[in-house]
């Protein structure tokens, strides 16, 4: 018969005295970090010589810290993702103008909802009717618009005309909560973060397996995520420039870059 030596049980309320004690510890470092918005935008207007340094959106910077973060903590994705987010929202909205736009398509209420897993709360959320009043708000600086993938809205397409607007996130951002749903658009340049997906459209006829093997000839990765109004709209593996050689061998005439975003985390 073996020997089992009990396990050492803490009184419970010393477990609540540390819980309550962690919490305290929690809003203290939660207040500290809300103060470095102001110094964040100082610092940027010294550099840039007093003059407003614009949208502090940087979804790449923002990945790499979230990744970074999922790495080394016991936590789980889901509650780093959603506490960091928060974080973030409430940053960028105290460094200058910020708010988010949708359009919702068939499920307004799945637009809405993935808009604020990835910029948290503290951004005002607009629904609008149609596509082109999200696209046109995401021309005003500080302002996110949201769109989903719909077959019957090639709204993507509007992007090729668009050089100003890029698309930065694909919602949702964490792989458990589900398929690509949306995506983000901004007037802003997106960077790489280390672990990307890049948004090409073609208008090209071919069966998408097809266009998807011409890729594959050209040395570039390829997947399908939506076709409509005679447009496909692939993610490609990587951080892919506008300009790669690569992508003039693709199929279509009307082709190109619309943006790229980190991978969903899937950690």
């Amino acid at each position: 018969m073996t020997d089992q030596t009990p396990l050492e049980v803490t009184p419970l309320e010393v477990v609540r005295a540390r819980i309550d004690a962690i919490d305290a510890e929690l809003l203290r470092l939660i207040d500290e970090r809300a103060s470095m918005p102001a110094k964040v935008a100082a610092a940027k207007a010294a550099e840039a010589g007093g003059a407003s340094a614009g949208f502090g959106l940087r979804p790449a910077r923002e990945a790499q810290l979230i990744r970074r973060l999922m790495a080394g903590a016991a936590a789980s994705p889901t509650l780093i993702a959603r506490l960091w987010r928060e974080l973030i929202g409430d940053s960028l909205a105290q460094q200058g103008a910020y708010r988010l736009v949708a359009w919702g398509g068939r499920d307004p209420a799945r637009i809405a909802e993935l808009a604020r897993f990835r910029f948290g709360s503290t951004p005002p959320l607009t629904m609008v009717a149609k596509s082109d009043d999200a696209l046109k708000a995401a021309k005003m600086e500080g302002t996110v618009a949201i769109l989903p993938l719909d077959p019957g809205a090639a709204w993507f397409g509007r992007l090729l005309a668009e050089p100003t607007l890029k698309v930065f996130a694909v919602l949702p951002c964490l792989n458990a909560w589900g398929a690509p749903f949306a995506l983000a658009v901004a007037g802003i340049e997106v960077e790489p973060s280390g672990g990307d997906q890049t948004l090409w459209v073609t208008d090209a006829t071919a069966p998408a397996a097809a266009i998807e093997a011409a890729l594959g000839d050209a040395g570039l990765a390829g997947d399908l995520l939506i076709e409509a109004g005679g447009l496909k709209l692939f993610s490609l593996a990587g951080y892919v420039q506008a300009h790669d050689p690569r992508l003039d061998q693709a199929p279509g005439r009307l082709k190109g870059v619309i943006g790229s975003a980190p991978l969903p985390f899937d950690l």
